[in-house]
């Protein structure tokens, strides 16, 4: 399968509009090249894992939806539930 696709995230986000496509492609590309350092690899090519795939999703959605680095008066969240446990079979470790 490749790379996630603007269409794909706006169909993960349930955005019916494209004013936000030029903010929602740049959170998609900070999504890949984040996870693609995280493991080492090019999340756009053919055969990415479908678990590589849905983090680039959830974290693109991340970004989207949290686009401050803190909210005050909100409970802070990190990274979406199960994000890096969808990445550990793929984690490139560097010493």
């Amino acid at each position: 399968m490749p790379g996630i696709t603007l269409d794909q995230a706006k169909a993960h986000l349930n955005v019916t509009i494209d004013a936000d496509d030029t903010l929602l492609t740049d959170k998609l590309a900070a999504a890949k090249a984040w996870i693609g350092a995280y493991t080492a690899s090019d999340p756009d090519v053919n055969g990415t894992p479908a678990p590589v795939n849905e983090a680039v999703l959830q974290l693109t959605a991340h970004l989207y939806e949290n686009r401050e680095a803190s909210l005050v008066g909100l409970t802070a969240s990190a990274l979406p539930f199960g994000f890096l446990d969808l990445l550990a079979p793929y984690r490139a470790f560097a010493f």
